[in-house]
């Protein structure tokens, strides 16, 4: 496949987003049924930018309006939705989880090997989190996730510790933000946007204009 003149649609997403998680199911179901292969540009967003110290951790004693009503209409939404795409998930939600250091690793790898690789990688950590409920904060972990689908796990380990790659990943953020992008998964093309795990009849809408 020639990826130079594959089409791409933007997909803003955090790897602790249940909805970005089911929002790629939905996509890849579009992608599928497509005649012409569609890849993705990602784009990340960080849910936790309003408890985040300028260190990076997060301070989970922040109030970010998210309350337990919140969480509750959050975990229907997400088994409604789990039950319409017919996706197993070991768990919910994930607030527990910094999302940080897998943004940092997915973005290396996606500006330094060929996409066919970097989303290899990127379904493995959506994997990790939502399928094995594995802790896609650990370094160590990404690290195997990296090496398993042939991605240098030195590389990897130098990523984290590489300032001005973590400067350039919060710069990404702050794109984002700038760009209206608000909540996630945030679907854009041409213009043209979709917020949330939609169909992929709208999917298809927002990339065909049918």
């Amino acid at each position: 496949m020639d990826q130079s003149s594959t089409e791409a649609v933007t997909v803003y997403s955090d790897y602790v987003c249940p909805f970005c998680y089911l929002g790629r199911e939905s996509l890849s179901r579009y992608q599928e049924a497509r005649d012409k292969p569609l890849k993705i540009d990602w784009h990340p967003f960080d849910l936790r930018s309003q408890k985040r110290n300028p260190d990076g951790t997060i301070d989970h004693s922040v109030d970010d309006g998210k309350d337990d009503d919140y969480y509750a209409q959050a975990k229907q939404s997400v088994r409604r939705l789990q039950e319409k795409y017919d996706v197993e998930m070991i768990h919910e939600i994930a607030t527990d989880v910094d999302s940080l250091p897998a943004q940092i690793a997915s973005y290396y790898v996606k500006e330094h090997y060929p996409y066919e690789t970097w989303l290899s990688f990127d379904v493995a950590v959506f994997d990790a989190l939502w399928q094995e409920g594995s802790d896609i904060g650990d370094e160590g972990l990404l690290v195997a996730l990296a090496e398993e689908v042939d991605i240098d796990g030195d590389e990897i380990r130098s990523a984290f510790s590489d300032e001005t790659l973590r400067r350039e990943v919060r710069e990404k953020f702050s794109e984002a933000h700038q760009s209206g992008v608000t909540g996630v998964p945030t679907f854009a093309y041409d213009g043209y946007g979709a917020r949330g795990a939609v169909p992929p009849k709208q999917l298809e809408r927002l990339i065909e204009g049918v």
